[in-house]
């Protein structure tokens, strides 16, 4: 399966609270919908509505159907649920899933409403692991709206998959400018996932994001990546002291700090240090399914 996932900067508890997300920074992935029709035999989608086909993922959908356009599309479960979400069929042979979006709409706000991927209950040391969003099921937000709210599909945990795909996005971005206007897009081919149940459900059930959880060298794994450009570019991309203290060219999941604050992801980075929330970028992952 192929797998994505869209998250933004600063993805940490810290003593309960959180660490604020920088408001230009967003990974998600939108596109417009190019379809002529739907499944075979079904002709009456028009090209401004996404077909339904029985797949659960984008990688079935391209493979089953041969539908080879970026877009809009419905997918089911493995338990019958269908979902809206965009699939990818162009980066690296095509078929990556949308699955989620972290979106920062107040970086002033510190854990209030909005705040899905971190927590919604204040800034409260009795709630160290937040709202949990990272390794629970619950889902919110459209694939449509996922530059401007965040995002979390059923396929984030019902996609089995090998690797993810991530692209820097900017906040807002409309769904049609998305390839052309991301900072940075890589992804990796380690197929990590497999040893993690298959996807970042799985991953972060194991490396949980919550203060207190561990020290800064109790980071999860850092996974090479590919197509990212070179690495003198990706450290411009931070200021002058942090770029001492990671190496670029990696994903890097669950990183604690200094202070204890668990970061879900340093996205380009492997932290050498232990000021790892100077390495959060805004990005989008993509994951290709194993079936």
């Amino acid at each position: 399966m192929k797998y994505l996932v869209v998250v933004v900067r600063s993805l940490s508890l810290t003593g309960g609270g959180c660490v604020s997300v920088d408001p230009d920074l967003l990974i998600e992935i939108h596109n417009t919908n190019n379809l002529s029709g739907g499944p075979s035999g079904d002709t009456s989608v028009s090209k401004n509505e996404p077909a339904r086909y029985k797949v659960q993922s984008c990688k079935q959908l391209k493979d089953k159907y041969n539908i080879k356009d970026d877009g809009i599309y419905y997918l089911t479960t493995a338990s019958g649920t269908e979902y809206q979400t965009f699939c990818d069929m162009t980066t690296a042979g095509g078929g990556w899933t949308l699955v989620a979006s972290v979106h920062e709409n107040n970086m002033f706000g510190k854990c209030t409403a909005g705040d899905r991927w971190t927590s919604q209950q204040g800034n409260n040391i009795n709630y160290p692991g937040g709202d949990g969003t990272w390794e629970n099921t619950a889902t919110f937000g459209t694939a449509e709206g996922a530059t401007s709210d965040d995002f979390k599909n059923p396929g984030y945990y019902d996609i089995m998959a090998e690797d993810m795909s991530v692209w820097h996005v900017p906040n807002r971005a409309q769904l049609q400018t998305w390839r052309i206007t991301s900072i940075l897009r890589y992804h990796t081919e380690a197929k990590f996932l497999a040893q993690y149940g298959g996807n970042l459900h799985g991953l972060f059930k194991r490396y949980t994001v919550r203060y207190g959880v561990g020290n800064c060298n109790d980071k999860g794994p850092s996974i090479p990546v590919d197509d990212m450009g070179t690495k003198d570019t990706t450290k411009m991309f931070y200021g002058p002291t942090p770029r001492g203290e990671f190496e670029p060219g990696f994903i890097t999941f669950r990183a604690i700090n200094t202070e204890r604050a668990a970061l879900a992801i340093c996205s380009g980075v492997k932290p050498t240090g232990c000021n790892n929330e100077h390495h959060q970028l805004g990005l989008s992952v993509f994951l290709p399914p194993v079936t």
